[in-house]
């Protein structure tokens, strides 16, 4: 006869752990590092940045999406040009009649419209284009992208193998980029009639003086640094509108929140370019008759 096995007793139930408080729930775990927010803006720059390069190479990759830049540089279009030729004339004016009234305390008032019209080529010109495509032309298409971007269109792109920079962004920023160009070139057209009309009319100045000074000191690397800083300006307003669009946070909200980031931060990112241009091009080319 086999004596009984002996009875375990059964052991305590472990107890739960307590209920984590707002102060442990908000603590992150051992050994996570919470990123550094002094760092934010560096790592943005870095992606923009890292944005740019990649839009750069894709460019020259095919196939070459031949429709949606025709469709974008149309959209682009129709939205600027009637805007770019009203501000210009009250620009061209404004200039005129401030260097006019300038030049008439000094008395030089024959360099009045050579003095005008450089003042509108080399940088009121394509300060209105930056403004222009930056507002109109890339508020939109931070909206576009960035609607793609919360109805996860992009990630299904991606999913199928089709990269969405060189599908949307690339036709997008070279539309903005040619654009820009064009637009300078009839800002520049406009702003000068402008100037000349008020002061011909207005401060009763000879069109001849007005056209002699200008042909004294003007000259054709003033148009070069014009057209170079459209076409840099337009490349920047692309990119800035389609980095905020592609990287929207909170949904329908954080959409409408990245328009007006890529409108500010491209106005900033342009004034400082359209500085740091000026400065080499004022070092590097001497004025004329100099």
């Amino acid at each position: 006869m086999t004596a009984p096995m002996p009875v375990r007793p059964p052991e305590p139930p472990e107890k739960a752990p307590p209920p984590a408080g707002p102060d442990q729930a908000a603590r992150p775990a051992a050994g996570a590092r919470r990123p550094s927010r002094l760092l934010a803006p560096l790592r943005e720059t870095g992606k923009l940045f890292a944005l740019a390069v990649a839009v750069a190479r894709a460019i020259f990759r095919r196939p070459f999406q031949v429709r949606e830049f025709i469709e974008q540089f149309w959209f682009v279009a129709s939205v600027t040009i009637l805007p770019a030729a009203l501000v210009s004339i009250p620009f061209g004016a404004v200039i005129a009649l401030q260097v006019g009234s300038l030049t008439q305390q000094l008395g030089a008032q024959s360099f009045t419209g050579g003095a005008s019209v450089l003042a509108v080529i080399q940088q009121a010109s394509p300060l209105i284009v930056a403004l222009l495509i930056s507002g109109a032309a890339g508020s939109a298409i931070c909206a576009d992208l960035g609607s793609r971007k919360i109805r996860e269109e992009l990630d299904a792109m991606e999913v199928m193998g089709v990269s969405p920079v060189q599908r949307l962004v690339v036709p997008r920023v070279l539309a903005t980029m040619l654009v820009a160009v064009l637009l300078n070139g009839l800002i520049s057209v406009v702003g000068t009639l402008g100037g000349y009309f008020f002061n011909v009319i207005m401060q009763d100045g000879t069109p001849g003086a007005y056209l002699a000074s200008f042909s004294a000191l003007a000259q054709l690397p003033d148009l070069y640094i014009s057209e170079f800083k459209a076409l840099v300006f337009g490349f920047i307003a692309g990119i800035v509108a389609a980095y905020r669009g592609l990287n929207p946070r909170g949904g329908p909200k954080g959409v409408g929140d990245a328009v007006n980031q890529s409108v500010v931060i491209t106005f900033m990112l342009l004034f400082f370019v359209n500085m740091v241009l000026t400065a080499i091009y004022l070092q590097i080319v001497p004025a004329k008759g100099s």
